[in-house]
């Protein structure tokens, strides 16, 4: 059976800064009708940078949306079009102060499909060298370094939320069993 839907009409309902609303009405694999209300995100990209003793830089900054700080990894909007590798490299030395000598993709993952068009690619970077953050006039945040297995350990003691993050931690720590 074909579980594809159809698009009848849409209608835009907000664009902002960062996302657009639109509410669209479909046709349904059964042949009925119905409105799926839908945002649009240009994506974003995470990196999960791990140095030579295995320490990962961490952000810790506070996330409206969720009304708490959070910890995560270095990560940033991505602009309608820009290549995420690129935005990759830019986030981690404007968050982390860090250029990496090498970035690993390690996927792309959708974290709410079911409303959000929104795609997040994750990086792993290593061969590490320091620079210095650049942040954007309305970021604050801090940076602290964790030893990857204590990470590992947090996400499975579920006290990291950040869901980009904890795939970063739980695909890099199997990467580096594996090796």
């Amino acid at each position: 059976m074909d579980y594809t839907e159809k698009t009848i009409s849409s209608k835009p309902i907000f664009k902002g800064r960062v996302i657009e609303v639109q509410v669209d009405t479909v046709t349904l694999p059964n042949g009925g009708e119905s409105t799926r209300e839908l945002i649009r995100h240009p994506g974003g990209v995470g990196i999960i940078a791990v140095d030579e003793q295995n320490r990962v830089p961490m952000v810790r900054q506070y996330r409206k949306a969720v009304e708490e700080l959070v910890l995560e990894i270095p990560a940033g909007k991505l602009e309608w079009g820009e290549n995420p590798l690129e935005c990759g490299i830019r986030e981690l030395e404007e968050e982390a102060g860090l250029i990496a000598g090498k970035m690993t993709h390690l996927g792309e993952y959708y974290p709410t499909p079911g409303y959000c068009g929104e795609r997040i690619n994750i990086y792993l970077a290593t061969d590490l060298r320091q620079s210095r953050q650049h942040l954007d006039q309305d970021e604050f945040l801090d940076v602290a370094f964790y030893d990857l297995e204590a990470l590992y350990h947090m996400v499975l003691q579920n006290q990291i939320h950040d869901m980009k993050t904890a795939i970063a931690i739980l695909k890099t720590r199997a990467l580096k069993k594996q090796s």
